[in-house]
């Protein structure tokens, strides 16, 4: 194999793993929302909102 060919070959998996470290680095400083609790309809209608079933 020609040695320029080499080299392409190890630019551009160097430049795919740099690019996924910093990647992983950028998305690290994200906060994702946190999902809220769905109360069921049985619950909403009997006015039980704040009550958990403990059945």
């Amino acid at each position: 194999m020609d040695t320029l060919w080499v080299v392409i070959i190890i630019v551009i998996v160097l430049g795919v793993v740099v690019g996924n470290i910093t990647l992983l680095k950028y998305s690290a400083k994200f906060k994702f929302p946190t999902p809220l609790k769905k109360k069921d309809d049985k619950q909403k209608k009997n006015g039980f909102e704040d009550e958990e079933d403990d059945w």
